[in-house]
């Protein structure tokens, strides 16, 4: 992309703000995440709110490659304007965990392409790929579950969860929960399933948080919303 004088002073202005940022202890916090920046991100969420949406910026920002850079391009960006082949270009650059996680559920959820890029990345034999997919379709059977299938998705679920790179048995794990969740008739297999499979089950949990065993999930977002409901 040709950039103008304007353009490129903004960005260089950026990425030394950023570098300006780096701290060598959010850094070794960050990498025990697989996540190679040293940025506290609640600083890098004030750069882009100060900032606010600039797509050409965005898009510059990551090019770069630069994991801060990149996290916040997807701040900044506007994610309607990216077409089908763009994003599903940027997933398959994204290997940083965070990267990825912000790609998805900040830009690709809010795209128009985001049932199509579901529906390829699902069965993609990327694991990365796949978890995306597979987190587009939990947030399908939260909010639009017409059309999918919900006990095929539990029978793949049984089949795979338990044998799957950390990733994706993350996004599985999740998509099991929000079935369970949110469908009572296949709440009992959904909690089933977590028990026999046992994933996450010894998963520390800070104090006061949920744990991310299906089967404790479960259970405890579907006791809040019971209490929430009664008079």
């Amino acid at each position: 992309m040709a950039q103008t004088a304007t353009t490129t002073a903004t960005l260089t202005e950026v990425m030394a703000e950023l570098a300006a940022l780096a701290d060598p202890k959010a850094r070794a916090v960050n990498e025990k995440h697989g996540d190679d920046h040293g940025v506290n991100l609640g600083k890098l969420r004030a750069v882009a709110k100060r900032l606010k949406t600039q797509p050409e910026l965005a898009r510059e920002l990551w090019a770069t490659g630069d994991t801060a850079a990149r996290l916040l391009s997807l701040l900044i960006c506007r994610p309607r304007a990216f077409d089908r082949e763009e994003l599903d270009g940027m997933l398959r650059e994204a290997r940083v965990p965070k990267v990825h996680d912000w790609l998805v559920n900040y830009v690709v959820k809010k795209s128009p392409h985001a049932e199509e890029l579901r529906q390829a990345w699902f069965t993609d034999p990327d694991p990365v790929l796949a978890s995306a997919g597979w987190a587009l379709t939990s947030e399908r059977v939260v909010k639009e579950p017409e059309g999918l299938d919900l006990p095929g998705l539990l029978d793949t679920i049984e089949a795979k969860m338990k044998d799957a790179p950390e990733r994706l048995q993350w996004a599985m794990n999740t998509c099991l929960a929000q079935i369970g969740i949110g469908h009572p008739q296949l709440r009992s297999r959904a909690v089933s399933i977590g028990e026999r499979l046992e994933v996450l089950k010894d998963y520390p949990t800070p104090p006061g948080c949920t744990s991310p065993y299906a089967p404790v999930w479960i259970t405890e977002i579907v006791r809040r919303q019971q209490e929430a409901a009664s008079p």
